[in-house]
């Protein structure tokens, strides 16, 4: 080999390693300017799983849950109400909900950073869930905002005309859903303020309690309600819905921790517990005013004790979720028989006297027996503390945030039901009511 050829060779060879050189160096320097990802496959997996239980709480739960308890001729009417609320309330969360709700530090409303979900990517997160996927979190919130506008269908069933409720929904999602979930959950003025709630006691169950109680009136009485039959058609399906709802409860508690943590069990524990002693409860009171125990009771005093703990469930230990399953119990039965008589409105499922009344009581109870070692984080290393441990602010705060929920819910449904009716007529005409909601509505009907 001359030594020309060396020279060219060695030349080469030089070149080769200063661009591997190079490239090493360069890609280095990518990754260190990369952020570290926060993402927890742990996390992940599990929040995963909770957002299938919590829609699993919609379809097939709640559609199952409220069929159950109409007459047989508006049962499809019925669980097609949720499996809309569904599909309905899903595309427009995608599209703007989410971003209004969970992004920007608004007192009063989110931003339109993430609309039509733009630039959530593979490993964006939300700076209120670091350590799960942004995509993730905006499903799992999702879910949320479904069940609560499914949930409000219950108070009208067997009368409400179909178009008018998905004119409803969507109004209803964006003027009243969002803006409540933001100033609770997305760093609104409520959460700013102290008012908690841990997995939706106001932003799902006396959200939609008082929303349901507002259309009961504004849409009126059913045909025949105090002097006909109106019993259930198959208390079988309501039990089964019942089962659903209860197992989905432990995504919807327990996923609200946001993570595979101690946290979430402890959630999962005090809301079984809340929802065993909510249904004993409804069942002692009724076996003796009644002198039997019906199966009815037994479902509605578990639904009661599983909304009553949601707001509480993160922050209060098993043997408290208990005594607040056993309040649940007595007040939403009390709610559900003497004050619905007393003020005469027909709210066809008792969404208000269940869920409504429930949401109330369990904010209230978060307020008193929150245990701060619960909740304590690195960033409040206190946590959240209730009246027991000596913070009646807790307390207050939870009284402002029913207060605001309350006259917001109610004023604004008022409104959305007036608008609605006068694009189309709120409730399906009298023949139409008398023959049932799933022929005049969908041309189907059970054989």
């Amino acid at each position: 080999m001359t030594q020309a050829t060396l020279s060219l060779a060695r030349s080469r060879l030089v070149a080769a390693m200063t661009a591997l050189s190079a490239f090493v160096v360069n890609t280095s320097a990518f990754a260190q300017a990369a952020p570290a990802s926060t993402i927890d496959k742990a996390d992940t997996a599990w929040m995963i799983a909770a957002t299938g239980l919590v829609l699993m709480m919609t379809i097939p739960g709640l559609a199952l849950f409220y069929a159950g308890m109409v007459r047989k001729k508006n049962v499809l009417a019925t669980m097609a109400q949720s499996l809309s609320a569904t599909f309905l309330v899903s595309i427009l969360w995608a599209v703007a909900g989410y971003s209004l709700t969970f992004t920007g530090d608004g007192a009063y409303i989110g931003t339109l950073d993430r609309l039509f979900l733009n630039g959530i990517t593979l490993e964006s997160v939300s700076p209120l869930a670091k350590n799960i996927p942004e995509s993730l979190f905006m499903l799992y919130q999702m879910t949320f905002a479904v069940i609560t506008v499914a949930l409000v269908a219950g108070s009208v069933a067997d009368r409400i005309r179909f178009s008018a409720f998905l004119w409803f929904s969507g109004f209803w999602l964006f003027l009243v859903y969002v803006p409540i979930a933001h100033w609770v959950w997305g760093g609104g003025f409520l959460g700013a303020y102290g008012t908690v709630d841990f997995a939706g006691g106001l932003v799902v169950h006396l959200n939609a309690g008082v929303a349901g109680l507002v259309a009961a009136i504004v849409v009126g009485k059913r045909r025949g309600y105090g002097s006909e039959n109106l019993s259930p058609y198959d208390l079988s399906l309501a039990v089964i819905g019942t089962g659903l709802l209860w197992v989905g409860w432990m995504g919807f508690n327990g996923g609200s921790a946001l993570g595979a943590n101690s946290r979430a069990v402890m959630a999962i524990v005090a809301t079984h517990l809340a929802a065993s002693a909510g249904a004993f409860t409804w069942m002692a009171l009724e076996w003796w005013t009644r002198r039997k125990p019906s199966v009815l009771g037994i479902i509605s005093g578990a639904i009661a004790g599983l909304g009553t703990i949601t707001p509480a469930s993160g922050f209060v230990t098993p043997m408290q979720g208990i005594l607040i399953g056993l309040i649940a119990g007595g007040v939403c039965f009390w709610a559900c028989t003497w004050l619905k008589h007393k003020l005469n409105y027909d709210d066809s499922l008792d969404v208000f006297g269940v869920h409504g009344v429930g949401g109330l009581i369990g904010t209230i109870a978060a307020g008193v027996f929150a245990v701060g070692a619960l909740s304590a984080t690195t960033d409040m290393p206190g946590g959240v503390s209730g009246l027991l441990e000596g913070n009646p602010q807790q307390l207050l705060a939870q009284f402002y945030g029913i207060g605001v929920t309350i006259i917001w819910s109610g004023g604004m449904t008022y409104v959305i039901l007036k608008v609605v009716g006068l694009m189309v007529p709120l409730r399906v005409r009298h023949e139409d009511e008398i023959m049932g909601l799933d022929v005049s509505q969908h041309g189907e009907a059970l054989q």
